[in-house]
């Protein structure tokens, strides 16, 4: 067996976590979903594991503005059930940003994108969402992501 080919393992005590500021105005739910998800489960860094929470911290602002491209703000419908029989309850993206919950949309895109269990739990709580530009994390001096420049169809002009 070959000694210079091992797999390697992050351990808890050697993570180390960065802030992550990213700017939803103009911006794509689903291509802001992917990259939110890819940072928070760690994928974007060179010693991703994937039983460990190695990701970062993520601060996504002006969720009120993001896009639905297409049909998908009128035809695409979320479901929830109450539990008892007949309990099927189904909203809409105009609705929900109607009563003001923009920010369950991208919760919810992202929720969607990464694995069930605790530890995608876990990685979900690390994801603070606001509907405007204020946010309570300035002291944590987060590093700001533009994600236009990652690809050009991730915000619409």
């Amino acid at each position: 067996m070959c000694s210079f080919m091992k797999t390697f393992s992050i351990k808890k005590e050697n993570i180390k976590k960065k802030w992550i500021l990213i700017d939803a105005k103009n911006a794509v739910l689903g291509r802001l979903a992917v990259i939110s998800a890819n940072i928070l489960r760690g994928k974007n860094k060179t010693y991703y594991t994937p039983n460990q929470d190695c990701g970062d911290n993520l601060i996504i602002i002006n969720s009120d503005d993001v896009i639905l491209t297409g049909n998908k703000s009128a035809n695409k419908n979320y479901y929830k059930h109450t539990g008892y029989p007949g309990g099927l309850k189904v909203t809409n993206s105009i609705k929900l940003k109607e009563k003001g919950k923009s920010s369950d949309l991208i919760r919810l895109a992202i929720k969607r994108m990464i694995p069930n269990g605790p530890l995608g739990k876990k990685q979900l709580s690390n994801c603070k969402i606001y509907k405007n530009s204020n946010h309570l994390h300035e002291a944590q001096d987060p590093i700001h992501v533009d994600i236009s420049k990652i690809n050009k169809k991730n915000k619409v002009a």
